[in-house]
């Protein structure tokens, strides 16, 4: 956001406009998840986090058991944006082609010659539900590596561009095993969170079964234009951050990385890699991200480590003392803030408050 100062040391002002701005998003972000609630039940921290995802032009994973409404989330967020959807089932045998289209030879009327035609596939949508990712070969998931990061596809030397927006929502089994092929790092660094969505409450699970046996429909409205959304993410990127958030994000990143010597001793031996600047950059998108949605005008401390758990855990290699003792990253990003923050008192520190 543009701040200005009155050049006496005072706070500095922040454009009206913009306040009003995130305002406004803040209350269209309170009528998706009124809508969202007639359709999903109990998931607000999930739908949270696919949300500053979206806001911050990122891709995002959600893992978990079958049946816990991954693929419904996605498509339903989808229709409230008013953005095409394609929903890619990943099979082993699934080819490139079969998700990024391909040329195909076909004859002209007029000329009675043969011409190649480029045919799109499923990804050129808004919105890509890439089904059980883990489940095709490296070949195919490496088709999507050029569409994540530059949003376009070359094939057959033509450039193409995709749908703006675009998001890959990945969906995966934490713990089949049979039958799947692990994705490499270069592929997970791309996706900015990586989602886990656990099993409802049991009061939760009451409402879905009752839901789910009776004749309940609910219709969701359009809440969100493509342009709309557009302007959105461009607002995101204006919040203002102070430096010591951006110190905060930074270091967080750095203390994953052994060879930084900055690990707490009870995880000595227990981190192989750490994450790369990408999650610096990740960290502090999504803060600000996070930021607006709690209807706030600067990113801070606290909404970096809110996100840190999602944009760090598959971008952190355990070795294998970690496995063996059953440390997770989730709880080895846990004990790294923990001891950044201990060490870095913030309560002092000037805020960026609107007035």
């Amino acid at each position: 956001m543009s701040l200005t100062s009155d050049g006496m040391g005072n706070s500095p002002k922040i454009d009206p406009a913009e306040l009003q701005a995130v305002e406004a998003m803040h209350k269209k972000y309170q009528t998706m998840l009124e809508q969202l609630s007639g359709v999903l039940v109990g998931m607000d921290e999930v739908i949270e986090q696919v949300m500053i995802a979206i806001l911050c032009r990122g891709h995002c994973i959600l893992q978990g058991m079958p049946g816990l409404a991954k693929t419904l989330l996605v498509s339903s967020t989808a229709q409230l944006m008013h953005l095409t959807f394609r929903r890619i089932q990943f099979t082993p045998d699934l080819m490139p082609s079969d998700i990024t289209g391909t040329d195909v030879l076909e004859e002209d009327r007029t000329t009675g010659k043969r011409v190649f035609r480029f045919v799109q596939g499923p990804l050129f949508g808004n919105v890509i539900l890439a089904d059980e990712i883990n489940r095709t070969p490296p070949k195919t998931q490496s088709a999507l590596l050029e569409a994540m990061q530059e949003r376009q596809l070359t094939i057959g030397g033509e450039t193409y561009q995709l749908p703006d927006p675009f998001f890959v929502m990945a969906t995966q089994n934490p713990i089949e095993q049979e039958g799947t092929y692990s994705l490499p790092e270069a592929q997970l660094d791309r996706f900015l969170f990586m989602i886990h969505v656990g099993y409802p409450s049991q009061q939760d699970e009451i409402e879905i079964c009752k839901r789910a046996t009776t004749e309940y429909h609910f219709q969701t409205q359009t809440v969100l234009s493509a342009e709309d959304l557009r302007l959105m993410q461009q607002l995101v990127r204006k919040v203002p951050v102070a430096d010591h958030v951006y110190e905060f994000a930074v270091k967080l990143a750095r203390m994953t990385r052994p060879e930084e010597k900055q690990l707490p001793e009870s995880l000595d031996e227990m981190v192989q890699w750490g994450a790369g600047p990408r999650a610096g950059i990740f960290l502090l998108l999504a803060a600000k991200a996070r930021a607006i949605l709690h209807k706030r005008y600067h990113a801070t401390t606290d909404d970096v480590a809110a996100v840190a758990i999602p944009v760090l855990r598959h971008r952190i290699i355990r070795t294998f003392n970690a496995e063996a003792a059953g440390i997770s990253t989730d709880q080895i990003i846990a004990k790294l803030l923990a001891k950044l923050r201990g060490g870095s008192p913030t309560a002092n520190r000037p805020k960026v408050v609107a007035r």
